[in-house]
């Protein structure tokens, strides 16, 4: 099957590298070049990296706004397109050249979390269950029928990292079912109840508030690991906070109780995992070591 591949980030690299093994990916699409690193060089994207390393064709349009890119995208004759976290909004014209139209590889189970960020958003709801659907792309925000779903289980102390993972190598996986029985599989619509949104996580989220109960403040350090990374401020050092858990104890809200245990308005939690500015992650215990904690947190 000829497939146009369009995706950016490290999660849409499995994807792309189970593609070319299977399919013949004629071109791939990807955001352009960002400054980035303390020299803010242009880098490419993950995707773009892994498609020069295949020797797959790059485009990086900023959008598709002049008839020549969708001319372009249209002469390269492809039976389909798979789309997974491009960041871009695909006009009608592109949605409809490849000849089985646009599959979406989204990180939920729709209708729940549409959008930016299904992951973050999934961790730090507490949801049990996540999963990958193959959506059939339409003009509306990820709002198109399902072709497959599969469902997986959300650890307790799970990190959005983690959970990022595992749900890129099941999109592989998926997508390669939905190239294999594209002309059988079954459109469902997705119901109009249940329809929630995942907002791109603003990094004016990750201050973590004590005086939350403790499962939602767990929730929210996980599910903002390891990227934009909830943090609190500890002898004038902003520490990432990357991993915690459940544990016993209680006191005023931000209070350290024992080690790196802390009370929050209800309940108390543990710092597993956590990041003094310019060092590597480690362990609660590791960063303790160096750093001098107050009676409380602010």
């Amino acid at each position: 099957m000829r497939v146009i591949f369009m995706g950016t980030p490290e999660f849409s690299v499995p994807v792309l590298e189970a593609l070319a093994g299977a399919h013949e990916v004629v071109a791939v699409y990807s955001q352009p070049p960002r400054p980035a690193g303390r020299g803010k060089k242009e880098r490419p994207s993950p995707v773009h990296a892994k498609a020069e390393e295949l020797g797959i064709e790059v485009r990086t349009p900023r959008n598709f706004k002049a008839p020549e890119d969708r001319e372009a995208f249209a002469a390269l004759n492809a039976d389909i397109a798979v789309v997974v976290a491009y960041g871009l909004i695909l006009p009608q014209a592109i949605l409809d050249a490849p000849a089985k139209g646009c599959l979406n590889i989204h990180a939920s189970l729709l209708p729940r979390w549409r959008g930016a960020a299904p992951i973050h958003r999934a961790i730090m709801a507490g949801d049990s269950q996540t999963g990958i659907c193959i959506m059939q792309m339409e003009a509306g925000l990820d709002t198109g029928p399902v072709l497959l779903r599969e469902a997986t289980e959300i650890g307790a102390t799970e990190t959005t990292g983690e959970l990022h993972d595992r749900l890129s190598a099941m999109g592989a996986r998926l997508i390669l079912d939905a190239l294999s029985e594209i002309d059988s599989l079954i459109l469902q619509p997705q119901p109009e109840d249940g329809v929630t949104y995942a907002a791109k996580i603003d990094k004016a989220e990750a201050q973590v508030d004590w005086t939350r109960p403790a499962d939602e403040v767990i929730r929210h350090i996980n599910g903002l690991s390891p990227f934009p990374g909830a943090w609190t401020e500890i002898a004038g050092e902003r520490i990432k906070l990357l991993r915690a858990a459940p544990a016993e104890g209680s006191g005023a809200p931000g209070e350290i109780l024992d080690g790196f245990t802390i009370a929050c308005g209800a309940g108390a939690l543990e710092i597993l995992e956590a990041q003094r500015p310019g060092k590597r992650p480690m362990s609660g215990a590791d960063v303790l070591r160096g750093l001098r904690l107050p009676a409380r947190l602010g």
